[in-house]
């Protein structure tokens, strides 16, 4: 189901439902209706269940497939006020909750719905709910949509379905398959080459396996004008293969007028393609042996039909089934179509849909018509630029959706039937040669180009069948606008003058600012020039950066998928804050999801979607999705949050008067120092003198799951007592090896004191451990105390004479809520770090009352994890394990630090986006202060 067809039937549901509901009789019927009509489940029925029975009563609604569980209510009924069950007073919330812990583990939900009707409230159950002790009640943040607001809010409801398009599904598998006869082909061709490692070969390889697949797609979608005349022809040749396809390609590439009246009839009979696929004769053909023939006789042409392939997937799949790169690691890339979607749909095909159905609602024929056809003009000017365009993806899906619209409009337009005085004038405007990209690798820039050519194919046979009428689609008479280069080396307007450029999309190269080689920094300087910091910025905010430079003072509108990395720690800052002074806003965006980019091995790679503008384009509404939920913002910050433009910088001590906090050791040992138990104790048989030179030993993971390993530290030992140690000794002089064959000038010197650390931090009695890096399944950072006896690794973070007003503070849901907004991330995971998450993080100034009560509460943390000294913190902090005793301290810990800031009963109460925002507000009054 379509954008316009959701439209009209949640727009139907509301007139249906308007004013009316009664609990027992309508409730079914209410969600029965709102997924067939709105979400398209074909038999709602099966899908919800009514009436489920648990233990102590029945849960009105529960789809399993999603994990939703719905609590209705009456029409009258007002969501807040609190009914009697079982015994006690609850509200729709409070009883859905009850219902929750009665179910199993595996049918937990994920969305708790309370609703009247009128009102649906979406929790959801990954944010912990708050307990209020003087009202006895259950608080928890929550999205609401008005029934009225359904036609314009439908898509926050889409996490109640979870229906696959079949058809987008077969083509992704055809396409794959497509892409491993493609690899079987090429591996078979290359072993006939001379040369297999020659450039000029793979390059010539590579231009063979495209001819190869433009032919076989070509037989099988009719552009040949006969089925199998691919196949045919080779297959009368086989035993002159070889020439036979010379001789082919040529005539492909030559007008009739222009070809040899004499030359065989099963080669005249091949249409002129164009389209410069077909022109380069330098391409060298190998020995094409009679197992090749067959390969691609029965395998690729008699069993498989290239008519269903995706080109949006298939070139994707193509290119790197081809790329030494992506098959050297065992997979095919492709981005799905519905990622795809989530760039360039809010991008502009939302707006062109919600048009479109405007047009056909009007009544007045005549009207219509001209709207109809206006519109399809306007479409035929969107033209759109990527400047990573890959195998052409993004440009090849955003063309056929385009194209999909001009069909529905051609489609109003004539019925079904041409109306044209001169049948052979074609009706299409919308064009591939609308479609601009930059892209470095000139193979891709092939594959872009064919994959393009095919959509448009594809497209032009629908047409012909919604007007029932012919139109040739060879010789290609249209262009693909693909231009090889690099893209922060080039002017963009060489390529896209941005006079006629309405749209900028894309999926920039991933590397991290720790991992660009030298080109790539090299890059980064030529595009940022001055800027300072730069050293710390991703590869791809160069894309941003020159996108922003490129759409000033123009209404074009831009959008990239980007590592989740430049919104977060300090790139904001560097990149944000110039970019958002330069006029730049954020129009919309994706927070952090994974981006399946890969079919067979699929690497996760954690993204976020920026789309972004300058100008008059900033009245837009603006729209953060986050999971399944698309959340209303009046402003998105850098952080992707809905808050004002502040950015944290760096500080390299606390902003308030807090203990300093460290990373812990730092051997740079090659490991000689560190041992798990087993070998420890072995090493003590051999040494017994040594025992008292080991220590336990926690980083961020043996911290979490209580298993220390054990460090050798001779730091404090005697150079007279060292020497008694001859194993020991073995250890100093591995250490001292290893640092001096490092290539670090400054490894290389600490070889110097091989028994000292590279950063020794060791404080004197207890102190407070924060690991580095933390499940983002948490919701809290399991923070804790260790004393002298025990080292900690860098891998944690340090807070000598840190009180339990500090770890109170520090394992609240305001610290989580900052921490999870500015630190940076490894994968989802985060990353606790010093200067941003730490330093710039505001302190609340508590009375002596509200402190008092601070330490209580973090004392209650310490002793609910007491009550399980066989669990490790990664087991009473799991979200499915942890203990009713150690949330119910964490909730009251959460609102003793809630009432420090004041924060109770104010918007910063309801939801970690408004606490951030007003704890940003702070970091800000308090440094523009400083």
């Amino acid at each position: 189901m379509d954008i316009v067809e959701q439209k009209k039937s949640a727009e139907q549901f509301v007139k249906d439902w308007s004013n009316r509901g009664d609990e027992k009789q309508d409730t079914q019927n209410y969600w029965n209706q709102l997924l067939r009509t709105v979400y398209g489940v074909a038999t709602p029925e099966q899908y919800i269940a009514y009436e489920k029975p648990v233990a102590k009563g029945f849960i009105d609604g529960y789809i399993a497939d999603t994990r939703v569980l719905i609590e209705q209510k009456g029409i009258a009924f007002d969501l807040d006020i609190k009914e009697p069950r079982q015994g006690r007073l609850v509200t729709p919330y409070e009883q859905a909750r009850d219902y929750v812990s009665q179910l199993s583990l595996a049918e937990k939900p994920r969305y708790i719905i309370t609703s009247n009707f009128k009102t649906i409230r979406i929790y959801d159950c990954n944010i912990q709910p708050s307990y209020d002790r003087k009202t006895d009640t259950w608080y928890a943040p929550f999205e609401e949509i008005q029934l009225a607001e359904l036609p314009a809010e439908y898509r926050r409801l889409n996490f109640l379905v979870n229906v696959e398009d079949s058809h987008i599904k077969k083509e992704m598998e055809v396409s794959i398959q497509a892409g491993d006869l493609v690899g079987i082909i090429y591996d078979e061709l290359l072993k006939q080459y001379k040369d297999p490692d020659d450039t000029n070969t793979l390059k010539s390889l590579n231009q063979l396996c495209v001819r190869f697949v433009f032919c076989l797609y070509a037989e099988d979608a009719g552009i040949f004008g006969k089925p199998a005349m691919f196949h045919d022809y080779l297959k009368t040749h086989r035993g002159q293969a070889r020439d036979a396809l010379i001789k082919l390609f040529k005539i492909l590439d030559t007008k009739p007028s222009d070809r040899d009246p004499y030359e065989e009839d099963d080669l005249l009979a091949f249409p002129y393609v164009n389209g410069g696929l077909f022109e380069d004769e330098n391409v060298v053909i190998p020995k094409i042996t009679p197992e090749i023939v067959d390969l691609i006789l029965e395998k690729a042409s008699e069993d498989f039909d290239w008519s269903m392939i995706s080109p949006t997937i298939f070139g994707a799949v193509f290119e790197s089934t081809l790329n030494p790169e992506t098959r050297r690691s065992g997979g095919m890339h492709y981005t799905s179509i519905e990622n795809i979607h989530k760039v360039i749909d809010p991008l502009f095909l939302d707006d062109l849909k919600l048009e479109l159905d405007e047009i056909l609602k009007d009544s007045v024929v005549k009207t219509r018509e001209k709207k109809l056809r206006d519109y399809q003009d306007k479409l035929a000017t969107i033209v759109c630029l990527d400047p990573a365009a890959g195998s052409g993806n993004f440009l090849t899906e955003s063309y056929l959706s385009l194209r999909r619209l001009e069909n529905l409009a051609l489609k109003a337009l004539y019925n079904g039937q041409m109306k044209l005085a001169d049948d052979t004038v074609n009706p299409i405007k919308v064009s591939i040669g609308q479609f601009y990209g930059i892209e470095i690798n000139d193979f891709a820039v092939t594959v872009a180009r064919t994959a393009l050519w095919i959509a448009e194919n594809q497209m032009l046979q629908e047409t012909e069948s919604l007007l029932v009428m012919h139109l040739d689609f060879l010789p290609l008479k249209s262009y693909p606008n693909i231009c090889e280069g690099n893209a922060l080396r080039m002017n963009w307007e060489d390529v896209a003058p941005k006079s006629r450029v309405k749209f900028i999309m894309g999926n920039p190269p991933f590397s991290g600012a720790r991992w660009m080689g030298k080109s790539q920094k090299e890059d980064m300087s030529s595009v940022f020039g001055s800027l300072k910091n730069i050293g710390n910025l991703d590869y791809v905010t160069a894309w941003y950066w020159l996108a922003a430079k490129y759409i000033h003072g123009t209404d074009i509108r831009a959008a990239f998928v980007s590592t989740n990395s430049i919104t977060m720690g300090e790139q904001p800052a560097i990149f944000w804050h110039p970019l958002f002074k330069q006029g730049i806003h954020i129009d919309y965006a994706y927070r952090t999801f994974v981006w399946d980019s890969e079919a067979s091995i699929k690497a996760h790679v954690h993204c976020v979607i920026v789309g972004f503008s300058c100008g008059n384009n900033d009245k837009k509404e603006k729209i953060i999705h986050d999971g399944k939920l698309a959340i209303k913002a009046s402003n998105i910050n850098g952080y992707l949050i809905d808050a004002p433009n502040i950015f944290i910088e760096p500080s390299r001590k606390p902003l308030f008067d807090v203990p300093e906090i460290g990373i812990g050791n730092k051997p740079i040992d090659g490991g000689f120092y560190l041992f798990d138990e087993h070998e420890m104790q072995e090493f003590i048989k051999q040494e017994p003198e040594s025992e008292k030179y080991f220590h336990p030993w926690y980083g961020a993971r043996e911290f979490i799951n209580r298993k220390p390993r054990y460090c050798l530290y001779l730091g404090d030992c005697s150079p007279a007592e060292l020497r008694r140690l001859p194993n020991c000794m073995k250890r100093v002089e591995a250490v001292r090896n290893y640092r001096m064959e490092s290539p670090s000038p400054g490894t290389r010197k600490i070889a110097e004191t091989p028994t000292k650390f590279h950063v020794t931090n060791i404080p004197v009695g207890s102190y407070i451990v924060i690991p580095q890096v933390s499940s983002e399944r948490r919701r809290y950072i399991p923070m804790g105390y260790m004393d002298d006896t025990v080292l900690c690794s860098d891998k944690v973070r340090i807070m000598p004479d840190g009180s339990l007003y500090h770890f109170g503070v520090l394992e609240s849901n305001v610290h989580m809520a900052w921490m999870r907004t500015i630190c940076c991330r490894l994968k989802s995971d985060y990353s606790y770090t010093v200067n941003d998450v730490y330093n710039a993080f505001p302190w609340p100034s508590p009375t002596d009352a509200q402190k008092a009560t601070i330490e209580k509460t973090a004392q209650a943390i310490l002793d609910a994890r007491a009550l399980y000294p066989d669990s490790s913190l990664a087991d009473l902090y799991d979200p499915l394990t942890m203990p009713r005793e150690l949330t119910n301290a964490h909730q009251e810990n959460d609102k003793a630090v809630m009432d420090a800031y004041g924060f109770i009963g104010t918007p910063a109460y309801s939801s970690e986006t408004a606490c951030v925002a007003e704890l940003m507000k702070m970091y800000q009054s308090l440094t523009e202060n400083s």
